[in-house]
């Protein structure tokens, strides 16, 4: 079942999730139905924020992506068709020294058709533990290292238009006020 998606500027946006404690059947379904969103809604990650729940548990696809990116996923190199889609919860990332940052194209599924250059470091390593409670460490780059740390940003409040410069930000600022105000009235009205 597909949940649905909060758009900017809906407070729970903004709060720092609450670390996932229960591996449950509910946190499963959740992971589930976060998967299901993610894909109706064409996207290649989901933060729970965005389903109206302020929790450290994020998805991510990128089965059907034709970007390249190198993995290694608890000392291996499964097939991506393996551990994906994936459930990450908890996770904390570690950015090695000297890892240069390259500044991409993002978008975001709480700010429909908005998008803007966001510089990030070009590789990282997550530890997780995936819906089961099962711990994991994947080092990644690429499009799976940009996702990654975009959906952990939700984690944590934080949202890409805040990691743009200034000419970035000024670009798309006219479409983020009109969606802030789409978001009120939408609230106003319960749709």
């Amino acid at each position: 079942m597909a949940l649905k998606i909060v758009h900017y500027n809906e407070p729970v946006l903004r709060r720092k999730g609450e670390k996932v404690a229960a591996f449950d059947s509910a946190l499963a379904r959740l992971a589930s139905e976060m998967i299901d969103t993610m894909h109706e809604a064409a996207g290649i990650g989901l933060a729970a924020q965005q389903v109206g729940r302020a929790l450290q548990l994020c998805v991510v696809d990128l089965r059907e992506s034709d970007a390249s990116f190198a993995y290694e996923l608890d000392g291996a190199r499964p097939p991506k068709e393996l551990f994906m889609p994936m459930a990450i919860a908890n996770p904390v990332l570690e950015v090695g020294k000297g890892v240069p940052t390259e500044v991409v194209e993002e978008g975001c599924l709480s700010f429909p058709n908005i998008r803007g250059d966001v510089s990030r470091p070009v590789a990282i390593t997550v530890r997780f533990q995936d819906e089961a409670g099962r711990p994991h460490v994947l080092s990644c780059d690429g499009l799976l290292s940009r996702c990654i740390q975009h959906e952990v940003d939700h984690l944590n409040g934080i949202l890409f238009i805040e990691r743009m410069n200034k000419a970035a930000r000024a670009g798309v600022d006219k479409a983020v006020r009109a969606l802030s105000k789409q978001t009120r009235q939408d609230g106003k009205t319960g749709a």
